[in-house]
């Protein structure tokens, strides 16, 4: 493998890690629900989508890129669909976002 394509697929799976933490760091600090599954989000679509596409530039074009790529699709598509039908099903039972930060059922 070349040293230059080694290295760039190295760097996609370290920053992908490096999303996947801080995600994680959000997940932990943020206090309302609506931060919480935007941090959520955040681990799924970059963080993902970054060690995937190093690990198909490691994988080289063989069968195991091209199921990487589909996994990679697949999350594509339904990870954002997931995370808008939880904060929209979230927002429909009355759960008001607070720029405050603390969630509290909306007075309706």
């Amino acid at each position: 493998m070349n040293v230059a394509l080694e290295a760039v697929s190295w760097a996609l799976v370290w920053s992908g890690s490096a999303f996947c933490v801080i995600g994680a760091l959000g997940l932990m600090r943020l206090r309302g629900f609506y931060p919480r599954t935007h941090a959520a989000s955040v681990i799924d679509s970059a963080g993902a989508g970054l060690m995937l596409a190093g690990l198909m530039l490691q994988s080289g074009w063989t069968l195991v890129s091209a199921k990487l790529a589909i996994i990679g699709l697949l999350i594509f598509f339904t990870s954002p669909t997931a995370t808008h039908a939880l904060a929209n099903a979230a927002l429909a039972r009355g759960l008001s976002p607070d720029p405050a930060g603390e969630d509290t059922p909306s007075k309706r």
